[in-house]
């Protein structure tokens, strides 16, 4: 199972939902985008390049360079370490800065060479599991921390990821704590409300104030845009296909099958050793309440965790002044308009395409909102959602790591390009009676024989054209062309120097959340490397 995403968002391994649905490119389909020119190899990309390995563990290091490599710096943070690194093309490491702190999801470098990261705050009062940060710091080239920002109370606290924006804002997720009450009120089905509550996420709009905090200047709540149709006594009853905007309660656990094959309890049982490996999970579901009580416990099946978005990802597009993000935990990326006061963000109307702060595209799995079936599901458990530019000016497309969990057969990810339906003077649109498009990627890259992650993991579309793709579980950071030949193949031997957290989930040794190749011509390297 993938640590990042409790059993019960496998759903798709348990139905065997696949037949039909998302059929990844093959590593060799042609990637419709512009052909910028191939940027200079190095001199010394002409030695003889290292010889690709099959074995998954060793060797670690450089495994692979050809000339068509973008030539650049590549930064990792592995998740089991204190300290950050910047690797050359021949796997080297050319600097590194030692910090305190464990990694709480994202790290990259700003325009100044400075470093943009999230910490993991040890010790949180409530919240636990995969990504939990708690600390944003900003680190000078020597590693000193010249701005921070904390969120790590037990309402609110930061995990995963942010974005910064033009203005130097910065877009933060955080959980949002809900007691069981909260649940109930709001239509959750009572057999899954969850001990700890559910942790709903919040998108914060940060300024930075420095050296130390900052202040909220935009909030959106996912809580304020709940839909249900269990309870017509409770807040935002209503069909989940006439609330396409609206985010089901319930989603997380209502395809759930009520009994299990052998085969489907077998491919449970192995997936639920691999998350107790690793803990990366945020919460985990109560015992069923004692039979004296006339109750019923969840049916067999997938656990629950309190923790039902997971939201994994952000990203801004200024352009259009929208924000992505990733909710693994219900296989669906969500777009948001961001020309929205906080007020409005809360509410269905107001903002540049009218409807407030409901979601103005979602993709991925159609059945959250009542228009799809298994079938149709396209996304599994993904990360990183990233924006990407078209062909035309107003065409926007998406770059999303797949992960792909309880696919049928052998385990595989994908990395899938899509091009949404969008226009500037309509927005978002989709027949009516019909699950938002596209249908399939635009370009996918896959390798069912070597490519898997089962949770973190991500890919960046650099600017020649190729793509830099982190497999995270691994530890893996490679590189592949339009074409899905694989130019530049590393395999960190950093990391594991320090235990795991117990809240922060147990990652492998050589785990990476991410990776961000630097060109050469950076500003925020040049002169320094």
């Amino acid at each position: 199972m993938s640590p990042c995403a409790l059993v019960v968002h496998l759903l798709p391994f348990l139905a065997g939902v696949l037949t039909g649905a998302l059929v990844a490119a093959p590593a060799t389909a042609a990637f419709q985008a512009p052909a910028p020119a191939s940027p200079k190899a190095p001199d010394d990309a002409a030695k003889p390049a290292p010889k690709p390995a099959t074995n998954d563990e060793e060797p670690r290091g450089l495994r692979l360079r050809e000339p068509a490599a973008e030539d650049g710096f590549t930064l990792i943070a592995p998740l089991n370490s204190h300290d950050i690194h910047l690797i050359d093309m021949d796997g080297k490491v050319v600097h590194t800065w030692k910090t305190g702190l464990a990694p709480g999801g994202a790290t990259e470098m700003l325009p100044n060479g400075n470093l943009l990261r999230c910490a993991r705050k040890p010790e949180n009062p409530r919240f636990h599991g995969g990504g939990i940060g708690g600390w944003i710091h900003e680190l000078d080239w020597d590693g000193k921390v010249v701005w921070e920002y904390e969120l790590a109370n037990a309402q609110l606290t930061q995990h995963h990821d942010m974005a910064r924006m033009p203005n130097g804002n910065l877009l933060v997720i955080a959980w949002e704590y809900h007691g069981p009450e909260e649940a109930a009120e709001r239509g959750r089905d009572p057999r899954f409300r969850h001990k700890e509550g559910l942790w709903s996420d919040v998108i914060l709009e940060i300024e930075p104030v420095r050296p130390v905090g900052g202040k909220v200047v935009w909030t959106w709540r996912a809580w304020d845009h709940l839909v249900q149709d269990l309870d017509p006594k409770a807040p935002n009853y209503g069909k989940l296909a006439e609330n396409v905007g609206r985010i089901d309660i319930n989603a997380d656990h209502r395809y759930l099958p009520v009994e299990l094959t052998d085969e489907e309890r077998e491919r449970r049982q192995k997936i639920e050793e691999q998350m107790r490996a690793v803990g990366y999970t945020g919460g985990d579901a109560p015992p069923p309440p004692d039979e004296k009580d006339g109750q019923k416990g969840p049916p067999p099946g997938p656990k629950i965790s309190s923790d039902w978005l997971h939201t994994n990802s952000i990203d801004h597009l200024a352009s259009e002044d929208l924000i992505v993000v990733s909710t693994p935990h219900l296989s669906e990326v969500w777009v948001i308009d961001h020309v929205t006061t906080t007020a409005e963000a809360a509410g269905s109307t107001g903002g540049r395409l009218g409807r407030g702060g409901d979601l103005v595209f979602r993709w991925g799995n159609a059945r959250n909102y009542g228009l799809g079936s298994e079938a149709d599901q396209r996304l599994f458990d993904q990360h990183d959602a990233t924006w990407q530019p078209g062909l035309r000016a107003g065409e926007l497309r998406l770059l999303v790591f797949n992960n792909n969990v309880g696919l049928p057969g052998k385990e595989r990810s994908t990395v899938d390009e899509v091009v949404l339906p969008y226009e500037r003077e309509r927005g978002f649109h989709r027949d009516n009676g019909l699950a938002f498009g596209p249908r399939s990627a635009i370009w996918s890259y896959s390798d069912a024989k070597r490519f898997h992650s089962s949770f973190i993991s991500g890919a960046q579309r650099l600017h020649g054209g190729n793509t830099l793709i982190c497999e995270g579980a691994k530890g893996r950071v490679f590189e592949v062309d339009r074409d899905g030949k694989v130019v530049w193949d590393y395999w960190s031997p950093l990391g594991g120097e320090i235990e795991p957290s117990p809240q922060g989930g147990k990652a492998p040794p050589k785990a990476l959340f991410r990776a961000q190749r630097i060109s050469r011509d950076h500003a925020g390297v040049k002169g320094k490397l």
